[in-house]
């Protein structure tokens, strides 16, 4: 059962960032003072979280030791887990390389002429399946963990 310090610690973090993106959209905050008040906030919600994970200390020494017993000896496992996070690591930053090369080209094909819209987002959206082939490698290696 969590303790009202742990359930109240989350929830002011959440408002700590969310406020001042609430104050800029509502138009009472000027741009001038926006970007300081944005730094103030992330450095509270930076201090809040510290604070946070003092709190909770304990609590990840009991899981350390609940999972020692099931961690030692699976080096298969931990090296499935890299796989996995690899598949999706490299696939992402592969298709960020093609939407970057191929989205301006795109674009500027569109701003010439219109009708390219079909011819030109079907290079985006091949950059973008290299992500989603990427995912499901990772999620078929995690099924076979």
């Amino acid at each position: 059962m969590l303790s009202a310090i742990e359930m109240l610690l989350p929830l002011i973090a959440v408002v700590l960032v969310v406020g001042p993106l609430g104050l800029m959209f509502a138009g009472k905050l000027d741009v001038k003072n926006a970007r300081n008040r944005m730094m103030a906030q992330i450095a509270l919600f930076c201090g809040v979280f510290l604070v946070m994970v003092l709190f909770q200390a304990n609590q990840f020494t009991a899981l350390a030791e609940d999972t020692t017993a099931a961690a030692t000896g699976d080096f298969a496992k931990g090296l499935g887990f890299i796989a996995a996070a690899m598949a999706v690591g490299c696939s992402c930053i592969g298709a960020g390389w093609a939407v970057a090369k191929a989205a301006p080209a795109a674009l500027g094909a569109v701003s010439e002429n219109p009708d390219n819209f079909g011819r030109a987002i079907i290079f985006v959206a091949l950059g973008e399946g290299v992500a989603i082939y990427g995912l499901l490698i990772s999620i078929l290696i995690l099924n076979n963990l």
